[in-house]
Protein backbone atom coordinates (compact mmCIF):
# COMPACT_ATOMS: atom_id res chain seq x y z
CA UNK A 1 0.00 0.00 0.00
CA UNK A 2 1.55 3.36 -1.03
CA UNK A 3 2.91 5.74 2.44
CA UNK A 4 1.65 8.96 2.91
CA UNK A 5 3.48 11.63 4.49
CA UNK A 6 2.23 15.09 4.93
CA UNK A 7 5.13 18.02 5.44
CA UNK A 8 3.22 20.61 7.24
CA UNK A 9 4.06 24.46 7.69
CA UNK A 10 6.24 24.57 5.14
CA UNK A 11 6.87 28.71 4.89
CA UNK A 12 7.72 28.25 1.37
CA UNK A 13 6.80 25.13 -0.96
CA UNK A 14 8.91 25.93 -3.74
CA UNK A 15 12.21 26.59 -1.80
CA UNK A 16 11.34 23.35 0.91
CA UNK A 17 10.47 21.07 -2.37
CA UNK A 18 14.25 22.23 -4.16
CA UNK A 19 15.60 20.96 -0.48
CA UNK A 20 13.22 17.89 -0.71
CA UNK A 21 14.47 16.55 -4.13
CA UNK A 22 17.78 17.43 -3.69
CA UNK A 23 17.88 14.98 -1.14
CA UNK A 24 15.45 12.56 -2.85
CA UNK A 25 17.89 12.62 -5.66
CA UNK A 26 20.64 12.04 -3.76
CA UNK A 27 18.95 9.13 -1.89
CA UNK A 28 19.10 7.56 -5.76
CA UNK A 29 15.29 7.97 -5.45
CA UNK A 30 12.84 8.64 -8.69
CA UNK A 31 10.39 11.13 -8.18
CA UNK A 32 7.69 12.67 -10.20
CA UNK A 33 6.16 16.22 -8.75
CA UNK A 34 2.97 16.81 -9.54
CA UNK A 35 1.26 20.71 -9.50
CA UNK A 36 -0.12 23.28 -11.85
CA UNK A 37 1.52 24.08 -14.80
CA UNK A 38 2.50 27.64 -13.39
CA UNK A 39 4.13 26.04 -10.61
CA UNK A 40 5.70 23.20 -12.03
CA UNK A 41 7.43 26.25 -14.49
CA UNK A 42 8.52 28.46 -11.03
CA UNK A 43 9.90 25.29 -9.77
CA UNK A 44 11.66 24.27 -12.87
CA UNK A 45 13.19 28.05 -12.85
CA UNK A 46 14.45 27.41 -9.48
CA UNK A 47 15.88 24.16 -9.35
CA UNK A 48 18.41 25.28 -12.35
CA UNK A 49 19.31 27.85 -9.90
CA UNK A 50 18.96 27.57 -6.01
CA UNK A 51 21.98 26.08 -5.22
CA UNK A 52 25.31 27.25 -7.03
CA UNK A 53 27.01 23.37 -6.48
CA UNK A 54 24.48 21.54 -6.48
CA UNK A 55 22.13 20.25 -9.81
CA UNK A 56 18.92 18.43 -9.56
CA UNK A 57 18.59 16.83 -12.84
CA UNK A 58 14.83 17.20 -13.41
CA UNK A 59 12.80 17.21 -16.77
CA UNK A 60 9.05 17.67 -17.88
CA UNK A 61 6.64 14.63 -18.22
CA UNK A 62 6.73 16.22 -21.91
CA UNK A 63 10.48 15.38 -23.17
CA UNK A 64 11.09 12.46 -25.34
CA UNK A 65 11.00 9.04 -23.88
CA UNK A 66 15.05 8.29 -23.38
CA UNK A 67 15.21 11.62 -21.25
CA UNK A 68 11.85 10.74 -19.33
CA UNK A 69 14.27 7.20 -18.27
CA UNK A 70 17.62 8.83 -17.47
CA UNK A 71 15.74 12.13 -14.97
CA UNK A 72 15.46 11.20 -11.87
CA UNK A 73 13.26 14.21 -11.56
CA UNK A 74 10.08 14.66 -13.62
CA UNK A 75 7.56 17.53 -13.78
CA UNK A 76 4.25 16.53 -14.24
CA UNK A 77 0.47 18.13 -14.40
CA UNK A 78 -0.75 14.44 -14.96
CA UNK A 79 0.18 11.25 -13.83
CA UNK A 80 -0.87 9.30 -16.85
CA UNK A 81 2.35 9.36 -18.87
CA UNK A 82 4.86 9.14 -16.17
CA UNK A 83 7.82 5.97 -16.19
CA UNK A 84 8.11 6.72 -12.60
CA UNK A 85 6.26 5.19 -9.62
CA UNK A 86 8.50 5.31 -6.52
CA UNK A 87 7.92 8.96 -4.90
CA UNK A 88 4.89 11.85 -5.77
CA UNK A 89 5.17 14.87 -4.34
CA UNK A 90 2.32 16.50 -4.41
CA UNK A 91 2.25 20.71 -4.69
CA UNK A 92 -1.00 21.07 -5.82
CA UNK A 93 -3.99 21.88 -4.73
CA UNK A 94 -6.39 18.49 -5.32
CA UNK A 95 -5.77 14.99 -4.84
CA UNK A 96 -3.85 13.34 -7.21
CA UNK A 97 -5.35 10.94 -10.10
CA UNK A 98 -3.41 7.79 -9.65
CA UNK A 99 -1.47 8.21 -7.00
CA UNK A 100 -2.22 5.18 -5.86
CA UNK A 101 0.61 3.80 -8.70
CA UNK A 102 3.45 5.58 -6.38
CA UNK A 103 4.98 3.57 -3.21
CA UNK A 104 5.34 7.02 -1.74
CA UNK A 105 3.76 10.34 -1.82
CA UNK A 106 4.41 13.63 0.09
CA UNK A 107 2.12 16.47 0.37
CA UNK A 108 4.25 19.89 1.10
CA UNK A 109 1.49 22.13 2.85
CA UNK A 110 2.06 25.61 3.73
CA UNK A 111 0.70 27.71 6.33
CA UNK A 112 -2.04 30.01 3.63
CA UNK A 113 -5.68 28.76 4.93
CA UNK A 114 -6.42 27.77 1.14
CA UNK A 115 -3.52 25.22 1.42
CA UNK A 116 -4.14 23.99 4.39
CA UNK A 117 -7.76 23.91 3.49
CA UNK A 118 -7.70 21.21 0.58
CA UNK A 119 -4.64 19.38 2.57
CA UNK A 120 -7.56 18.82 5.14
CA UNK A 121 -9.83 17.41 2.54
CA UNK A 122 -6.65 14.97 0.85
CA UNK A 123 -5.56 13.79 4.32
CA UNK A 124 -9.54 12.53 4.82
CA UNK A 125 -9.77 10.98 1.48
CA UNK A 126 -6.80 9.15 2.06
CA UNK A 127 -7.92 7.49 5.83
CA UNK A 128 -10.79 7.06 4.95
CA UNK A 129 -9.46 5.11 2.72
CA UNK A 130 -7.32 3.40 5.41
CA UNK A 131 -3.80 4.66 3.91
CA UNK A 132 -1.41 5.24 6.95
CA UNK A 133 -0.27 8.58 7.52
CA UNK A 134 2.39 9.99 8.50
CA UNK A 135 2.64 13.92 9.86
CA UNK A 136 6.25 16.13 9.49
CA UNK A 137 5.48 19.25 10.89
CA UNK A 138 7.78 21.61 9.81
CA UNK A 139 7.19 24.02 12.54
CA UNK A 140 7.94 21.93 15.44
CA UNK A 141 10.70 20.54 13.52
CA UNK A 142 12.45 24.26 13.95
CA UNK A 143 11.46 25.16 16.66
CA UNK A 144 13.81 21.43 18.13
CA UNK A 145 16.39 22.31 16.02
Amino acid sequence: MTEIAFHFNVPDKLAYSCRLLRKAYLSGAKVVVTAGPEVLAELDQLLWSFSPTEFVPHCHVSAPANSLAATPVLLAESLTACPHHGVLVNLGQNMPAEFERFERVIEVVTQADDDRLAARSRWKHYTDRGYAMKRHDFATARESA
